[in-house]
């Protein structure tokens, strides 16, 4: 009787832990203050105590070369030229000058009312560049008809041309086939704004690591397990040397034409590269939007590459997110150490001031684009 009474005991205990334990092995891992949390969770508070300088306008007036604006057109455009004071931005380029529809008549009449709510507001502070539109690529006439656009467009008030990263990604012709960026076919439309004398800002390819494989070495893994639509190797056939190849083709059979190499040509965490790069092109500038968490994180070597190359690198944002630019403000005035990015997916790293000279930093705020883009209002920039 004893014996069976301390048998009903183990087997009623037995069953209990193994009910608590199959019970916590079914339950989902959740981050507690002591318990497991995820890479994506981690975000340590750092206990590094050094001088900040957290900029919300930058030191000089400035020019962001980098724009997306998709309802100017119809907007009231004095509340963004009041957000414009507020950073110290001195003029804002919208590179969306005709808009994202593929209907040329659409996207003209977007143009031409984005010209004229420009002109009635303030046209010493906003700009546009206008774009090509290649949805009939390969038709008898296309190219010559590309052309004539540009050269309206230009004379309407369009100050350069942007090339999106479709051009290589996605574009087809007629007969369904990619369109390389050096296809010969655009040929004219380069040569015509090296006779017009404006830049064309060219965004071509993602940064290399989209390409590459999504493992625990892939230093955008977050960034890709959180957009997963930006792993190119799903999405795309095309290397990335090969588009770069291809941009690289187009800059050298165009010396005359000045081009603006969008995101510093994706090289901003090869710097050896780049420099070499700036040698062989050089009607080749760059823009700095999304890359500053790059710069960021080699200091020194970023302010040599910004002093040798001070003649042609431009400020550029990309996203319009105002709180954003102070990074970018952080990173070039300040010789502030490891503080944050503003996106954690983008950059799990800290950023580091690069302090630029003054007379570096004029020119990348300002100065560059007032020399190669033709007319900017220079009244409102120190000399």
């Amino acid at each position: 009787m004893i014996a069976s009474l301390r048998n009903l005991r183990f087997y009623t205990a037995l069953s209990a832990l193994t009910l608590t334990l199959a019970t916590a092995h079914a339950q989902p891992k959740v981050a507690t203050p002591s318990g497991p949390i995820d890479f994506e969770e981690y975000e340590p508070v750092s206990t590094l105590k050094t001088p900040e300088h957290k900029l919300t306008r930058a030191k000089y007036p400035f020019i962001d070369v980098h724009n997306h604006q998709y309802q100017m057109d119809a907007t009231d455009l004095r509340t963004l030229v009041s957000q414009m004071d507020s950073l110290n931005m001195g003029i804002m380029i919208n590179l969306s000058g005709r808009g994202f529809t593929s209907d040329v008549a659409e996207s003209t009449n977007f143009l031409n009312k984005t010209l004229a709510n420009i002109q009635k507001t303030n046209p010493k502070r906003l700009a546009i560049f206008t774009n090509i539109n290649f949805a009939s690529l390969g038709e008898p006439g296309w190219t010559e008809k590309a052309v004539k656009m540009l050269e309206e467009d230009v004379k309407k008030g369009a100050k350069g041309l942007k090339i999106y990263k479709s051009l290589g990604f996605n574009v087809k012709d007629n007969q369904g086939k990619r369109v390389q960026v050096d296809d010969p076919r655009l040929d004219p439309i380069w040569a015509k704004c090296g006779q017009l004398g404006v830049p064309v800002l060219i965004h071509t390819a993602d940064p290399k690591s989209f390409w590459d494989p999504m493992d625990r070495f892939n230093e955008r893994w977050l960034e890709l397990k959180t957009h997963p639509g930006r792993k190119r190797s799903d999405t795309n056939p095309v290397s990335f040397e090969q588009l770069i190849a291809e941009q690289h083709n187009v800059f050298r059979k165009h010396p005359k034409t000045t081009f603006i190499n969008a995101h510093m040509g994706w090289y901003p965490n090869d710097l050896v590269k780049l420099d070499s790069l700036m040698n062989a092109f050089p009607n080749m500038m760059l823009e700095i939007g999304a890359v500053i968490a790059e710069l960021g994180r080699q200091p020194r070597a970023a302010r040599k590459f910004f002093e040798k190359h001070q003649d042609r690198i431009l400020f550029g944002k990309d996203s319009w997110v105002p709180s954003e630019y102070a990074t970018y403000f952080r990173v070039l005035e300040t010789d502030d150490e490891y503080f944050p990015y503003h996106k954690k997916y983008h950059a799990f790293w800290r950023m580091y001031g690069m302090a630029l000279p003054d007379e570096v930093l004029k020119k990348v705020y300002y100065k560059n684009a007032l020399r190669i883009i033709p007319g900017l209002d220079k009244s409102q920039f120190p000399q």
